[in-house]
């Protein structure tokens, strides 16, 4: 196979597994597509985890759209959590600056792996109308509340946003697990335009051809995932959403373990 074949390849997988997990879980595509690239075609990090930003930009705007169509979308409190994560992001990193990498990595696969096995055996079946039972102060107060712990988590460990905010919005807010999933693509769009825009203004230019694959393909399989998501029932969404998880930090599990 020719290097531009190879390239393509590698793209495509990275793709596929960025667009399911973000289409199905609000999964950031950084965490497949940055270790693919790393691994298989030699990309710088700081490189791979543009590409991957950027290609979660127009993933998860596309997944959003899908699950705002099927009214799993909370907008008003998603700005307020998008606020929370930007201002708590850098805080983040600097409390990392004094945590050993390794324990913060491990942990993180550890609650990737957590979070699949409570979605596969301990389904979230709540209303729908969950939050809106709330006041509009305490939702804005909640969203606030809980975008900081994510940009907190994000910044100290370095990636999980799509994760951690998933986690956040089930595990603390109460939100039912389609209206999480939207909510956090929503965020994410706006976080990882942010992110994407910084990387590529602070390093250099990235490999147009890798760029462009990645974002297509994840694209593509993000925009299935979500549609196929937002028409799924709740019991079978957990399920999908477990699955990707699990299998997810088992992978890396065992990738860091070799």
């Amino acid at each position: 196979m020719s290097q531009v074949g190879f390239e393509i390849l590698i793209c495509f997988l990275a793709g596929a597994g960025a667009g399911l997990g973000t289409g199905f879980a609000g999964l950031s595509a950084a965490t497949v597509i940055t270790p693919m690239l790393v691994v298989f075609l030699g990309v710088p990090a700081y490189q791979a985890i543009g590409i991957a930003l950027a290609s979660d930009v127009l993933a998860s705007a596309a997944s959003a759209r899908t699950y705002a169509k099927n009214g799993c979308v909370d907008i008003r409190n998603g700005i307020a959590m998008m606020i929370g994560v930007l201002s708590m992001t850098v805080v983040g990193s600097w409390l990392s600056s004094y945590v050993e990498s390794s324990t913060l990595g491990g942990f993180s696969i550890f609650m990737t792996w957590v979070l699949g096995v409570r979605f596969l055996f301990f389904p979230i079946l709540a209303p729908k109308d969950t939050m809106r039972k709330r006041s509009g102060a305490q939702q804005i107060c909640d969203g606030l509340a809980g975008g900081a712990l994510v940009g907190l988590i994000c910044g100290f460990f370095g990636a999980g946003g799509g994760m951690m905010m998933l986690m956040v919005l089930t595990m603390l807010l109460g939100y039912e697990l389609k209206t999480a999933v939207g909510t956090s693509v929503f965020v994410m769009t706006f976080s990882a335009l942010t992110g994407a825009i910084s990387h590529f203004a602070l390093g250099d230019a990235p490999n147009l051809r890798l760029l462009v694959l990645c974002m297509i393909f994840t694209l593509v399989w993000a925009q299935g995932a979500a549609k196929v998501a937002a028409r799924s029932s709740p019991i079978a969404l957990n399920r999908w959403t477990g699955m990707i998880l699990t299998s997810l930090g088992t992978l890396l599990l065992v990738v860091n373990v070799i």
